[in-house]
């Protein structure tokens, strides 16, 4: 899967996980950059980058060719919340679980960085070789906009 084709994949998939209000396109300050702006339920916000490494032998020329096999076995959604708080290290849990539960047949597997990693995120496998990783590049509380307070995230209502 290319890149841009992951991030209209991405911005669908976590739309539809149950404590996500909303999936938005995101290239901050970069217009190369593809990103989704993620507000969840309680309304704490986070922004992620995508990055993208590609299968081996495809250069991104000419028409994108899909490699299915079988979508990653469905998981229980993590707990999003650590003492009444959406984390960093547990965003990329539960955002690296909708991408697993979303059934799409390009998809190998996600997985959530090791949490004690200082940049956190979540990465994709794809059943051709690609990968896409996604870095959290910014959190904030409802109502603050961009970087407000680096991984200072919304209490649970």
């Amino acid at each position: 899967m290319r890149l841009d084709t992951f991030h209209q994949f991405a911005l669908e998939a976590l739309a539809k996980a149950p404590d996500v209000q909303s999936a938005d396109a995101w290239s901050g300050d970069a217009e190369h950059l593809r990103g989704v702006h993620v507000t969840f339920a309680t309304g704490a916000q986070l922004w992620f980058g995508i990055t993208a490494a590609a299968a081996p032998g495809d250069k991104w020329e000419g028409p994108e060719v899909p490699v299915e096999g079988d979508a990653p076995t469905e998981v229980q959604y993590p707990d999003l919340y650590e003492g009444g708080k959406v984390t960093p290290a547990r965003a990329q849990e539960y955002l690296a679980a909708a991408i697993t539960n979303a059934g799409n047949r390009q998809v190998k597997r996600a997985y959530g960085y090791d949490p004690t990693s200082q940049n956190p995120g979540f990465g994709v496998v794809f059943h051709n070789g690609a990968k896409a990783y996604c870095l959290l590049h910014h959190t904030a509380r409802p109502g603050q906009g961009v970087g407000s307070r680096a991984f200072d995230l919304q209490a649970a209502v």
